[in-house]
């Protein structure tokens, strides 16, 4: 037994028992000096639900323009758009024609993509066609690919913008009409009205973030959930955000054919972010919040280490305090890279992948987007939407 572990011993016996933690039960894990008897919790739970099998997915990001009208203390990535046609354009902001994107689509799928990952700024001209549009040629181009695409923040700025405007119900059902598969999580970051107030006023909070995911579920749209942390928020605020998802979570198990697939807690990069003098949180940070994570969240079937904010070291060393999902080869990820993280290379093959889920002691599995294995044989390039890859099943998780 390691020294402290008796000081634990409720909690042990309750993670054994299968019974359901509370933010008590959180806040002494956090303090703990006995990190090993919290990473051994963790992995005992992920074990019990996956073995030692750790995913990972054939993916590209695409980030269509860092222009946004949101001004988020924490975010590096965006860039203000000109107020006239006679301002300079800010240096370094961009935006994606829809034919840019489709050939991006084109090329992920002939390196063997299955899903592409597509998030944006909340640009002030881009109308709600060409989000419409973007899906459609995508999906007309490459029907095979999984479109996992725009945060719920993105989703009430379409509804805001459409002429006529519409509901965010009604944006979600145009969006999957047009080819939309699933949401990403993003944009969560932590909820809690004082920090929300500190650090991104301007953007939607929980209710609005809520009311996003709420909708999607009920249409059979499956997501994942996120979490910023480690800027000007508490471990107590971190595990009430936990206990909203897990509450949101028992109401889409038993009420809506779509639910949380995951959850990505988000480790906080100040580098260039108007809070770039704050330190971040530390290595150690990240594993108790990962294994907190998995403890907590016993509803959420996968807990992911997005290796590109973890960097792959850390990544690796997460499998055995939670995690089973690593996320894919990114080939490219612009937010990180504004944010100065140093993960200098934003992609990795699927032999790195499976090194270096191997080199930790996992059993490497690639995935859908769904979390459903896929077997390639020789000449494979990428499961065909036919094959089931990008079916909504109420049964699988």
């Amino acid at each position: 037994m390691h020294a402290g572990r008796d000081t634990l011993a409720d909690i042990v016996d309750k993670v054994h028992a299968g019974e359901r933690l509370g933010v008590e039960d959180g806040l002494r894990l956090y303090a703990t000096p006995d990190i090993h008897t919290l990473g051994e919790l963790a992995n005992f739970v992920r074990e019990k639900l996956h073995g030692r099998r750790t995913c990972y997915n054939v993916n590209l990001h695409i980030n269509y323009t860092n222009y946004c009208v949101l001004r988020c203390k924490f975010c590096s990535f965006r860039r203000s758009y000109p107020v006239t046609d006679s301002d300079a354009p800010s240096e370094g902001g961009y935006e994606l024609g829809v034919e840019q994107i489709v050939e991006r689509a084109r090329w992920a799928v002939r390196q063997g993509a299955t899903e592409v990952h597509i998030t944006g700024g909340l640009h002030p001209r881009l109308p709600f066609t060409y989000y419409l549009g973007m899906c459609g040629r995508i999906r007309q181009a490459c029907p095979s690919l999984h479109i996992k695409a725009f945060t719920a923040i993105e989703i009430i700025h379409f509804a805001r913008i459409a002429r006529p405007p519409l509901t965010v119900r009604q944006v979600l059902g145009r969006l999957v009409e047009a080819g939309l598969d699933s949401l990403p999580g993003g944009g969560a970051e932590i909820f809690d009205a004082r920090v929300h107030d500190e650090v991104f006023e301007n953007k939607v909070g929980q209710a609005g973030w809520f009311e996003v995911h709420r909708a999607a579920h009920e249409l059979g749209v499956f997501t994942n959930a996120t979490m910023l942390y480690g800027h000007v928020e508490g471990r107590e605020e971190r595990l009430n955000h936990l206990v909203k998802l897990r509450a949101h979570q028992d109401w889409a198990i038993d009420h809506a054919p779509a639910r949380f697939n995951c959850f990505v807690p988000l480790p906080f990069i100040p580098d260039r972010s108007a809070l770039a003098h704050l330190p971040g949180p530390t290595g150690l940070e990240d594993l108790r919040t990962l294994a907190i994570a998995r403890l907590m969240l016993d509803n959420v079937p996968h807990v992911k280490a997005f290796w590109v904010m973890y960097t792959p070291k850390l990544a690796q060393v997460s499998i055995d305090w939670g995690v089973d999902d690593v996320d894919g080869t990114v080939m490219r990820y612009e937010i990180t890279r504004e944010g100065g993280r140093a993960v200098d290379d934003q992609a990795l093959s699927t032999a790195q992948l499976r090194r270096m889920i191997r080199e930790a002691g996992g059993e490497p599995v690639e995935r859908d987007s769904r979390y459903r294995p896929i077997a390639r044989g020789s000449s494979d390039r990428c499961v065909g939407r036919t094959a089931g890859v990008n079916q909504r099943t109420d049964t699988d998780v």
